[in-house]
């Protein structure tokens, strides 16, 4: 590999490693030696570990490069999931998917009448020096895809095994290799015997030694013109290792982990790189402390994380992680695990649970045929607890009253009253005017109207007189809404008393006297309006729908 400079990145940050970045792969020798050495020896073997624990880059910049050529006629790497949704040829979708996996250049049409027997077959031979055949090695990456797929699709599944199982047989040259989360080898034990016709092996894939981590902290720089020294190494690791669990009366116990996480460990390595001062050369142990915020980096990789989930699937952000802090932290301050529901999990859709899971902060276990969940990992205990600003939230929180989410925008709301320190009552005055607007919608009057005094309450005790207006009118409205306009007028011209020219309590003011039959004193309010807000406004008083 070609040596580079500072502005190359030697860490991959969250994705896989390929395999032409096997040079850049370090910490996982003997596992890949091994994988490989099973792979040629055996009809299947299961590569199973943890989300997040670096199966895949295993499979491309470990295993793949020690494959002789020479020696073995290896399959393109297949991912069933990948393929799958563009199979919409005939034919088993599964087989469609495998095979258009193994041969991209074929038009889906062509392969859909195949089977697996009869696209090995069509293959040449391959033989090593000698003549004699060399193992046909072929990989399926992320195989829960096969079996953690569409009901709907069971019989094609199950189609797709026994094609899998009769290739075998028939190709005793073909060795599969099964890599996918440890949570889903349940699933694939009824069908080993089948698919190794007797020759099988499973290869359990865990969270990297302090040594090894090491390797990947520190070898990935010999193509860089830089060095980090062992110290520094060590200190980031043992960063890593780390936890400190914060209980509700915040009593705060640490421990050191035995392993550290491949993907918490390129985290860290790629953000203290990108932090870096473009002159360090060798970066020691005052460069680690100086500009690797472990808990920062991971903190920042938690929001972006969460970010990305919800604007995919189009809910505040503070949402996601205000459930994520009251679900997966127990009161004691370590993780916590919920089962699945049919539809949601704690309240949570199910899709953005499984999006999370994903993106390697949850990690998924079965139990008894019931699917339970929790944090990836303890190290990530400190960026879930860690609050919100409570601008942030407050600001969430009125998007989500935008949105009509009233659960969604109490919740905000709550969060940032719990973030707030002790003496910013404005917090707790804003987040009442959310309450209110909540409480409202549900048909909770009298709940609501007790949120616009105390919203008005504080406001005033603040000298905040806008805010005063704000709830005088919200609580004007409410009486307007239950068809008393007479104290509608009331709390709204006091609203008026606080800020004379509040738009909004002005309109208001009109609507209840245009309600009180009295037009002329509502045309009156409306004159003085600016033009294009009251012609808005008589528009609606005349035609309320």
């Amino acid at each position: 590999m070609p040596e580079t400079d500072q502005q190359t990145h030697p860490y991959v940050g969250l994705r896989p490693y390929r395999r032409e970045e096997s040079a850049l792969f370090y910490g996982r020798d003997r596992e890949a030696r091994e994988v490989a050495t099973l792979w040629q020896a055996t009809g299947l073997i299961v590569l199973y570990g943890a989300s997040g624990v670096g199966k895949t880059s295993l499979l491309h910049a470990g295993v793949l490069p020690l494959l002789e050529p020479e020696r073995t006629d290896l399959l393109p790497v297949a991912r069933i999931g990948g393929h799958l949704a563009s199979a919409e040829s005939a034919g088993n979708p599964y087989v469609v998917a495998l095979l258009s996996a193994w041969a991209p250049q074929l038009d889906p049409q062509q392969l859909s009448s195949m089977t697996i027997s009869d696209f090995l077959e069509l293959r040449p031979e391959h033989t090593d020096l000698y003549g004699d055949p060399v193992p046909t090695l072929a990989a399926i990456d992320q195989a829960e895809e096969i079996f953690h797929g569409s009901p709907l699709l069971e019989k094609e599944r199950k189609a797709f095994l026994d094609q899998l199982a009769d290739a075998v047989r028939r190709h005793p040259a073909l060795h599969v290799l099964l890599s996918l989360r440890e949570e889903y080898l349940f699933l694939v034990l009824p069908h080993e015997r089948s698919i190794g016709q007797g020759s099988r092996t499973r290869f359990h894939l865990r969270a990297l030694t302090p040594d090894k981590a090491e390797d990947a902290v520190r070898k990935p720089l010999r193509h860089t013109t830089r060095t980090i020294t062992r110290a520094a190494a060590d200190l980031l690791i043992s960063e890593l290792r780390t936890v400190d669990f914060v209980n509700e009366l915040g009593e705060t116990s640490t421990i050191e982990l035995d392993t550290v996480e491949p993907i918490q460990l390129q985290v860290v390595c790629s953000a203290l790189w990108a932090s870096l001062p473009p002159l360090v050369t060798e970066i020691t142990e005052d460069h680690a402390r100086l500009y690797a915020k472990v808990e920062e980096f991971l903190f920042e990789f938690y929001k972006r994380t969460i970010s990305e989930v919800a604007r995919e699937h189009r809910v505040p952000s503070n949402e996601i992680r205000i459930w994520m802090r009251n679900v997966f932290i127990t009161e004691h301050g370590t993780r916590n695990a919920v089962y699945e529901g049919l539809r949601t999990t704690q309240g949570m859709p199910n899709e953005i649970v499984h999006a999370l899971e994903e993106r390697h902060l949850l990690r998924a276990e079965q139990r008894l045929g019931i699917r339970w969940y929790e944090l990836t990992h303890d190290r990530l205990i400190g960026p879930v607890s860690r609050s919100d600003s409570p601008e942030s939230s407050l600001r969430e929180a009125r998007l989500a009253l935008e949105e009509q989410n009233w659960e969604g925008a109490g919740r905000l709301a709550d969060a940032a009253v719990r973030a707030a320190d002790a003496g910013a009552t404005w917090v707790r005055a804003e987040a009442a005017e959310i309450f209110a607007s909540v409480a409202a919608a549900r048909g909770e009057i009298h709940v609501a109207r007790k949120y616009c005094e105390e919203a008005a309450g504080i406001f005033a005790e603040r000298q905040r007189f806008d805010g005063v207006a704000r709830a005088l009118t919200t609580d004007g409205l409410l009486w307007l809404a239950q068809g008393d306009s007479t104290r509608a007028i009331e709390r709204i011209s006091a609203a008026l008393n606080w800020a004379p020219n509040d738009l909004s309590a002005q309109v208001a003011l009109a609507r209840a006297l245009m309600a009180s039959d009295t037009p002329k004193a509502a045309d009156a309010i409306i004159s003085g309006l600016p033009s294009d807000l009251a012609q808005q406004t008589l528009k609606k008083l005349r035609d309320p729908t």
